[in-house]
């Protein structure tokens, strides 16, 4: 069942949510069931910055594929009630996904390493090179989302 009245179109409140959030849901395609992974994240205009381990699943997945869904949620609380029926959760969400973009020179990750500690703090962080190197950082340049909220008025 759809429920229109759940659906935010707002900019500044989708920005919002992504800004506010602190850990995203990465999943991929694959066979024969998807592939999720929990990261920290940095948002900046239209992209999800990330980074990890530079071999292993995810990043063959980012080679293979190029892309990835994603979700982001801020809970804001259970509702209780009288009955179970009545038993809600506030909560917003944006759902989406985009093309992935892995990061090769040090200059590229360095820059997205910036752009996820800036989600975190106004601090100015440097790098050791040797951690750049053994590092994977990569972005996700969202092409489609879904916004939602849930009884956020109560």
């Amino acid at each position: 069942m759809q429920q229109g009245d759940k659906v935010i179109a707002e900019a500044a409140t989708i920005e919002e949510i992504l800004r506010a959030g602190t850990t995203c849901q990465l999943a991929f395609s694959t066979v024969p069931v998807p592939y999720i992974v929990t990261l920290n994240y940095g948002y900046h205009d239209g992209a999800l910055y990330f980074h990890g381990a530079s071999e292993g699943h995810k990043i063959d997945l980012i080679r293979k594929h190029g892309q990835a869904a994603f979700t982001v949620v801020l809970d804001h609380g259970v509702i209780t009630g009288e009955n179970a029926c009545d038993w809600s959760v506030r909560f917003q969400s944006v759902v989406g996904f985009g093309d992935v973009i892995l990061f090769e020179s040090a200059e590229e990750k360095q820059q997205g390493l910036d752009r996820l500690m800036a989600h975190y703090s106004n601090e100015t962080f440097s790098y050791p090179d040797k951690m750049v190197q053994a590092t994977a950082v990569f972005k996700l340049v969202v092409t489609g989302i879904t916004v939602k909220q849930s009884d956020m008025d109560i």
